[in-house]
């Protein structure tokens, strides 16, 4: 069955402001963060390209919601969006593959003590 993606931002957005009700200095602080993007060097299709893709390699799925939401009304394309999406999967997998070799030298070097 699909999510309903729709109704998860709108939960999302709902829970972010009354969050941001009960501790407004953590809401105040993270929206700190978005502020300190400098719109001028990277356009909103592109950013939102990375947010989704930074998404996918987080396992956010709020983040995904939100990110697919702009990245719709920022204009990308769903070719783009695959594109972002498959350049998320290779850096999974090349943080996999070189997280394996320092899994093998732990094992390695725990089995070299016995």
């Amino acid at each position: 069955m699909f999510k309903d993606w729709k109704v998860e931002e709108t939960h999302v957005k709902k829970s972010f402001g009354e969050l941001g009700k009960k501790y407004p200095k953590m809401l105040q602080a993270y929206g700190a963060l978005s502020q300190a993007i400098d719109d001028s060097v990277l356009d909103a299709k592109t950013r939102e390209l990375i947010a989704l893709a930074v998404a996918v390699t987080t396992r956010c799925e709020s983040c995904i919601s939100v990110h697919a939401d702009e990245a719709v009304k920022a204009g990308a394309t769903e070719q783009e969006v695959a594109a972002a999406l498959a350049t998320a999967i290779a850096l999974n997998a090349g943080a996999a593959y070189t997280y394996s070799l320092r899994a093998l030298e732990a094992f390695n070097v725990h089995s070299s003590q016995e």
